[in-house]
């Protein structure tokens, strides 16, 4: 990719407002809900919001002229974030854990992030090694 590629690629477009617009205020909706019901604020957040429109946004964005190309990459997409999601899930049950036990809030996000990371190596060795999927 060359430095005019680049830098068309990393211009703000008034598409690209629009979508951190459209991100911001799902985010926003989501806390305000959850100063009215956590469980209600939990089920928003846990959809895949954030998949879905960064799906929608490639597939309007794509400059590959073939469909099959772009719904190939759409779904490689898909397919690696099940992937790249499963090393996450054990933090949504240590997180709660660890506050109820007095533990920091920093404290317990920063060993959570580091558990997830973990994770996250561990998967892509145990893939690497037993399976044909290759995540790096």
């Amino acid at each position: 990719m060359d430095k005019n590629e680049l830098l068309k690629i990393l211009t703000p477009s008034l598409f690209d407002a629009v979508k951190i617009l459209l991100t911001a205020v799902i985010i926003l909706i989501v806390t305000k809900l959850q100063l009215v019901s956590d469980k209600l604020s939990a089920l928003l957040i846990a959809l895949p919001l954030t998949s879905i429109l960064a799906m929608i946004w490639m597939r309007h964005e794509s400059k590959v002229p073939d469909q099959a190309s772009r719904i190939e990459s759409i779904a490689s997409h898909a397919y690696y974030t099940f992937w790249f999601v499963l090393p996450t899930m054990p933090m949504f049950l240590i997180i709660p854990w660890m506050l109820r036990k007095g533990h920091g809030f920093y404290f317990t996000l920063l060993i959570n992030a580091l558990l997830t990371a973990a994770l996250f190596w561990l998967l892509v060795f145990f893939l690497k090694k037993f399976t044909s999927i290759e995540l790096m």
